[in-house]
């Protein structure tokens, strides 16, 4: 009996051992293996990165897409989001106004101009016959606009309105004036400036006919909010184009010096155009593109292939652009300029450091992924 239990003990301790022993192989091989991996992790991962970059490679589709994005970007360029011809103030009023000039002859009454007067006669706050008695020194041009809130593109819906609505004038330092129809030395009726005002009445007139005057009110104001926006859509194309919003209120000398280095409405509204369309055609080539994911690949290595088309084709859009205006410009056509595409180069740069960003980002899990892979064993070696 004692026999029998040893026989039995011996076989089972021979079995641990056996165990024990193909155990310390298993991990012998799996070192090995390891260090074979560690040894040669530089071609490892060179072979990873290689198969990170033909996954997300543009295939015949992708470059289908490439070139039409190219296309839509440079249509946009050259027909679309060009910079308009500045034209002088007398034309650009034509364009918004049916080329009817416009005569003061204002029946004046305190704040209280009739709709007739709004609709018939300039905004008041165009005026600059009057302003030496006041010492305003509002001048001409880009000067007078910097010093009149109504030609303010954000705080003239509210001052230029009320101004129309009011008959009256303010200026950037919030002194406001009457309008009244006065006339020149060769008795040429014109608005005139003629008495100081109330900034503060002005803006309590102005919600009284809005909230409190019934209909008529109504029209007036509705009928002032029209004037104003016809005005600065004159105004905006014009030479001397309108300041930069709320700058003016601050200061008017800074406001023209921005202005001087080409900072005006004009050039913000051509380059925020440029911007906005090929922001639209990046939208719509993206969406287009994922509607053809064929799940070959993870959506997010598709996502990698998108932003490649999008970021390719800015870029290529945004060089040949440059190009051509600089040989236009070398050639002396004095309009190729207006052609610069400076709001889609912006975008551009954004798209570049963005896609870069995110490509990277995926890159380096990609990587990270498949070489943890490769030493836990998922992954069989190549």
């Amino acid at each position: 009996m004692c026999t029998d239990k040893l026989k039995k003990q011996r076989g089972n301790l021979r079995q641990r051992s056996l165990g024990t022993l193909n155990h310390m192989r298993d991990i012998a091989d799996e070192s090995r293996r390891v260090e074979e991996i560690a040894r040669y992790s530089p071609k490892r991962l060179e072979e990873i990165e290689n198969e990170f970059e033909i996954q997300t490679g543009l295939n015949k589709t992708d470059i289908i897409f490439l070139f039409a994005a190219t296309a839509l970007q440079c249509v946009r360029q050259y027909i679309l989001t060009g910079f308009e011809e500045r034209v002088d103030d007398k034309t650009a009023a034509k364009k918004t106004n049916s080329g009817v000039e416009e005569h003061s002859n204002r029946t004046y009454r305190w704040y209280n101009p009739s709709l007739n007067d709004i609709l018939l006669n300039p905004v008041p706050f165009d005026t600059n016959f009057g302003s030496p008695d006041f010492n305003l020194k509002l001048g001409g041009g880009f000067t007078h606009r910097a010093k009149t809130l109504g030609h303010d593109p954000l705080l003239g819906w509210i001052f230029g309105t009320a101004n129309i609505a009011t008959g009256t004038l303010t200026t950037w330092d919030l002194r406001s004036f009457h309008i009244k129809t006065g006339f020149t030395k060769n008795d040429f009726a014109r608005d005139k400036i003629a008495y100081n005002a109330s900034t503060s009445k002005v803006l309590y007139y102005t919600k009284n006919k809005l909230l409190d005057s019934g209909t008529e009110g109504k029209k007036i104001i509705g009928a002032s909010i029209l004037k104003e926006a016809i005005h600065l859509r004159s105004d905006i194309g014009s030479f001397a184009s309108l300041p930069i919003p709320v700058v003016s209120s601050i200061s008017p000398e800074l406001s023209k010096d921005i202005a001087d280095y080409g900072i005006d409405m004009a050039n913000i509204a051509a380059i925020t155009k440029q911007a906005a369309f090929a922001m639209l055609i990046n939208a719509l080539v993206a969406m287009i593109h994922k509607l053809f994911y064929d799940q070959t690949i993870s959506k997010t290595l598709y996502e990698v292939k998108t932003r490649k088309i999008l970021s390719y084709s800015n870029l290529i859009a945004a060089t040949s652009n440059v190009i051509a205006v600089a040989i236009g410009t070398s050639l002396g056509n004095g309009t190729a300029i207006r052609k610069l595409d400076i709001g889609g180069f912006a975008v551009t740069i954004y798209r570049l450091i963005k896609d870069f960003n995110f490509i990277y980002k995926v890159k380096e899990e990609f990587i990270f992924s498949s070489f943890n892979k490769l030493i836990d064993g998922s992954t069989q070696e190549t």
